[in-house]
């Protein structure tokens, strides 16, 4: 599918939007990014999804300041950076570029509906974002913080507010993430289900590490990664 991008002001927040190419109606993806903000790694995955025959749109989500216009170098410098420019942003902050960026799609006239996913701190960001009773359906792929609230500079309430979503939720994690190990699943799932999202889907993809789809780096794991998009996307069919 021939695809048609472009990057985009939605007030203060730069963001690039992908989607097919020739016109036509179809679901908006709200994708969130990983700290490193809008790499080509991303920007790949963001294209694949689009090919699908979605309308992405990636924001920045360190949209103010230094890091506005920045995407990180996948290093230790670049991780330092992209943990400051998350410190430096509240739970308030997020949210509301969240709801600029969904109203932003919304108003797009070959949008039919809103869906949201994201990466790390971007799955949580995506989990938040499944608040929004406008989205559908919600794709995290092994977020961050979600079993703490450990999200920017204050402790989000994001799975004390897991009873509000409406849409359909996917949760993705791989087996061996040091950041969301065993128990930390465990909780998330323990609240989910407590909070009556017990029809919640849930994959842990043996092996994978964190960021298993990212596609730069010793972390990747191309037949994981295959396997998790294929599973979005027929999510965000509804099956």
């Amino acid at each position: 599918m021939r695809l048609r991008e472009d990057e985009v002001r939605i007030g203060d927040i730069r963001a690039v939007v992908i989607g097919p190419a020739g016109g036509g109606v179809f679901p908006g993806v709200l994708l969130y990014t990983d700290i490193f903000q809008l790499t080509e790694s991303t920007l790949r995955s963001a294209r694949r999804l689009a090919s699908a025959g979605f309308v992405v749109c990636v924001p920045e989500i360190y949209p103010r300041g230094e890091l506005a216009g920045v995407a990180l170098e996948f290093d230790d410098a670049g991780k330092a950076r992209g943990l400051a420019g998350a410190a430096a942003m509240s739970t308030a902050q997020f949210d509301a570029d969240r709801v600029a960026v969904l109203d932003y799609l919304e108003r797009r006239a070959e949008v039919s509906s809103l869906l949201v996913t994201g990466f790390c701190i971007g799955g949580h960001l995506a989990f938040r974002a499944a608040l929004d009773p406008r989205v559908s359906a919600t794709v995290c792929f092994y977020p961050t913080g979600l079993h703490n609230g450990a999200l920017g500079a204050d402790v989000a309430d994001s799975l004390a507010r897991a009873g509000e979503i409406r849409g359909r939720l996917m949760v993705v994690f791989g087996s061996r993430d040091p950041h969301v190990p065993a128990q930390a699943r465990l909780a998330t799932v323990g609240a989910l289900y407590a909070a009556g999202l017990d029809d919640v889907e849930l994959h842990v993809f043996a092996g994978g590490e964190h960021a298993f789809m990212r596609d730069v780096g010793a972390r990747h794991d191309p037949v994981l990664t295959d396997l998790a998009f294929a599973e979005a996307v027929s999510f965000f069919r509804g099956r």
